[in-house]
């Protein structure tokens, strides 16, 4: 299935489904609240069907934008936006520390047939305006299948120490919350994905019992207000990351279906990890986007079909 994309110079691009459906808008434009972190995001994501898969700014976290790249604790920084979590004082409105995504550039940015391949450049800017980390981020849409009511979105990241120090990745629970350790490429579900159901393989496990659990991929699906539909997400991690001779540093989920639908491919849920200056890191992940209510079987089947 072929796909249109349209690009707003300074602002967005969009991917749209040769039914007429855009399914991908990539805002690289940020909102201007710094308090919100501003960095580039995806919304909305929507399915072949239409339905949208992404919440932009809830009124419980209004930093949570669609599908976006985050750090919650760097080296005293918040680059998720928001309040930051104080040990012993809990969340604290602390705008010094909220840093920012600086779009820099798309060096690739082609389309052929029914693929999207967007390379793009970042800074990771703190909060007082020094650069501390410079990223080239991948964005590939494909596998658009009709048939299956089905396509994948592939996020990489490869984030470079910039500072003459090293950069020191964390999240709350490091900072000691338990269980919040989030971090990391991060989804935040429109209000319909509230109470969905989570799962993973081999496992009847909910979303509160794969908190903080490892898995190559994760399933969040749910039924639809307003229309009588259902949709899934599935969260998929490339083969290196989960290798611990390649990833830089093992990763958790962090999933809640109630109160808010949220999934995170936390990088640092349990430890920290440092990376030292001029060096490098490296995830790559998959984010299926499918009509109707898939079961194990049917995930398993798709990530099957699609190479990395």
């Amino acid at each position: 299935m072929s796909i249109r994309v349209s690009h707003v110079h300074g602002e967005h691009i969009a991917v749209e489904a040769a039914n007429g459906t855009e399914i991908l808008r990539y805002v690289y434009r940020p909102d201007p609240e710094a308090f919100e972190a501003k960095k580039p995001y995806a919304h909305p994501v929507r399915t072949l069907g239409g339905r949208t898969v992404t919440g932009y700014r809830p009124n419980d976290h209004r930093w949570h934008k669609g599908l976006q790249m985050t750090a919650s604790h760097l080296s005293g920084q918040n680059f998720w936006g928001g309040n930051c979590y104080v040990h012993g004082q809990g969340y604290l409105p602390l705008p010094e520390r909220v840093g920012s995504m600086r779009h820099d550039g798309f060096p690739v940015l082609s389309v052929e047939d029914d693929r999207l391949t967007v390379a793009e450049e970042l800074t990771w800017v703190e909060n007082g305006g020094t650069e501390w980390a410079r990223e080239v981020r991948g964005i590939t849409v494909h596998s658009v299948d009709e048939e299956a009511g089905s396509w994948a979105l592939d996020w990489s990241i490869r984030l470079t120490n910039t500072r003459d120090e090293p950069l020191a990745f964390g999240s709350p629970t490091t900072a000691g919350r338990e269980m919040a350790g989030y971090t990391g490429l991060q989804w935040r579900g429109p209000r319909d994905f509230t109470g969905g159901s989570v799962f993973a393989p081999d496992t009847d496990s909910d979303a509160d019992k794969l908190m903080g659990s490892q898995s190559p991929w994760l399933a969040f699906t749910t039924e639809h207000d307003d229309v009588d539909a259902h949709s899934t997400l599935v969260f998929a991690h490339a083969p290196e990351n989960l290798d611990p001779q390649t990833a830089v540093h093992e990763s958790h989920w962090f999933v809640r279906s109630e109160p808010f639908p949220t999934v995170a491919f936390s990088w640092a849920f349990f430890e920290e990890f440092e990376l030292p200056p001029g060096e490098s890191f490296e995830y790559r992940y998959r984010l299926v986007v499918a009509d109707g209510a898939w079961d194990e079987e049917r995930v398993s089947s798709c990530l099957e079909g699609l190479s990395w």
